[in-house]
Parts: structure tokens; C-alpha cells; sequence
């Protein structure tokens, strides 16, 4: 399982340190062209965003580079106007920040923004970044919904289609925090072939070329591998009953720690 193009991904489980030391937002800098970086920050997954523009705004800034503004995008006809192209094709990084992953894909899904964020991707011209929602897009499939206090339960979680820079992946995020492996858990049983990546508060993913996942940040990042699930009683059960689960493959890493995504394999630890 390979990212779809051959750029840098940055996914963020939410809650990233933007007073302290910065360590992930300090990465997206130094991924981004260092004192030359200009960061777009895409901000339509939140209904108000201010006050956390200002933060990003005030953090970037403290870390040295040269523009930070927002990309000016709350609508699908913003999302193909030829100015917010433009403007994108000046970036050294595109951040998400977070809110509900729905408003992204349903404003860049099919759009020229939508478009020329590939290109740039697959150029290495720009790293894409998410926070929390922002994360959860960066896949071919996306969570949007389901109870992680819940036992994995057939049908309890909803699905919808990503931005499609990752494939064969579930990302979700705030994971420990909220206890969502219960849902995690349940994409799998409904699809074994996915890889399930749950992200904690204040830790980040790096893919590099496509398959090289490190991990960076305070918590950990958990992965599920579905493809050794011996059994699951998904078809057989009602919907809404409790899922019954054997075989699946767990790894936690934590900061340091590498992953394989091809191989599926950790390689440091």
C-alpha cells in the first residue's frame, strides 16, 4: 500500500503544541522550505476559525518563515476561482486545520483546487498537511462518523469518499483520547484489505515517497492491519449487533518509530 503520488504527507491526530516547542509544526516548516516556506492554510472544515487562524498564523510565523496566509476558500465556486489556484501554486505547504472532514470534501471534492493540489503532490512542489479533520480527508475512504465507546458493532461507523492522497487506509485521529478503536476496529471487519491508522493528540505521520511512515510527537499512533483477520461475523450479524473479531494485527509506535506502508512491516522501534 503506497500513498497515490510521490510527495509528503503530514497527518496530525489534532491537538498539536502551537506555544511550546512546536516539534510537528517545527517538521512542516523544515519539510516546507524553512525560512522560504509560505504555508496556505486551508480553513473550511471549521464554521469559525479565527482564533485558530491566528494561532497557526502567530506559531509559523514564530518558526521563521516567509508568508503565512489563508487561503480564502469556504465554497466549491471559491474552490475553482483562478485566484485561489494562483495563489495555492505560491505555497511550500497546504495545511487543513480541523473541524468536520465533510466540509473539505464536499468543497475541494471535483475542483480545481482540488486538481492542482495532485499536481503540486505529485511534483514534490507541496506538502500536504491536516490536523484532525484535516488528517481523516487525506485517505482514498474517509471516517466520518461512529461511536468509539461502542463495541465494533456491524454498521456502526459511516464512510465516505477522501481526497485520495493515501490509499487502502482509514485515518482517524484523536484516537487514544477519545477511545476510538472500537471504531477503527469495525471499519476493519468491514474491510479487512484497509489499514486502520489512529493518531493521538499532539503526534503526527510523516509519508515520504509514497510508503515511508515515521512517527513523530508526545503520544503514539496506532496500526491495525486488517488482512490478518482469520474471522469476523460481520455478515452474519444484525445491524447494530456486536462484532466478533480474531487475528487482527496491532502495532503502537511511538516518536522515532517507521513504517513500511507497502511491506506493512515497523522497521525501527
Amino acid at each position: 500500500m503506497r500513498s497515490n503520488e510521490n510527495g509528503r504527507l503530514v497527518l496530525i491526530g489534532g491537538g498539536e503544541d502551537k506555544k511550546g516547542d512546536k516539534l510537528i509544526l517545527k517538521e512542516i516548516v523544515r519539510l516546507s522550505g524553512g525560512s522560504k516556506g509560505r504555508i496556505a492554510l486551508f480553513t473550511a472544515a471549521s464554521q469559525e476559525p479565527a482564533q485558530g487562524v491566528k494561532d497557526y498564523e502567530q506559531a509559523f510565523l514564530d518558526l521563521g518563515v516567509e508568508e503565512v496566509f489563508v487561503l480564502p476558500v469556504n465554497s466549491r465556486r471559491e474552490a475553482s476561482n483562478r485566484n485561489n489556484i494562483d495563489s495555492l501554486s505560491r505555497a511550500t505547504a497546504f495545511f487543513m486545520t480541523g473541524g468536520d472532514q465533510l466540509r473539505i470534501t464536499s468543497i475541494l471534492g471535483g475542483t480545481l483546487l482540488e486538481k492542482e493540489l495532485h499536481s503540486l503532490y505529485q511534483k514534490g512542489r507541496l506538502v500536504i498537511c491536516g490536523t484532525s479533520a484535516g488528517a481523516s480527508v487525506m485517505s482514498d475512504t474517509m471516517l466520518v462518523g461512529g461511536e468509539g465507546e461502542e463495541p465494533p458493532r456491524k454498521e456502526g461507523i459511516a464512510m465516505a469518499p477522501g481526497l485520495r492522497f493515501l490509499n487502502r487506509a482509514v485515518v482517524d485521529q484523536h484516537f487514544a483520547e477519545r477511545g476510538r478503536i472500537n471504531r477503527l476496529l469495525t471499519v476493519l471487519a468491514h474491510n479487512p484489505g484497509i489499514l486502520g491508522i489512529g493518531i493521538d493528540e499532539n503526534t503526527a505521520v510523516i509519508i515520504r515517497d509514497g510508503y515511508n511512515l515515521e512517527v513523530i510527537g508526545e503520544q503514539g499512533v496506532t496500526l491495525l492491519d486488517g488482512r490478518t483477520i482469520e474471522a469476523a461475523n460481520v455478515t452474519e450479524q444484525a445491524p447494530g449487533r456486536a462484532l466478533a473479531i480474531t487475528g487482527i494485527t496491532l502495532h503502537v509506535l511511538k516518536h522515532g518509530c517507521a513504517y513500511n506502508l507497502e511491506d506493512r512491516k515497523p522497521l525501527t522501534l
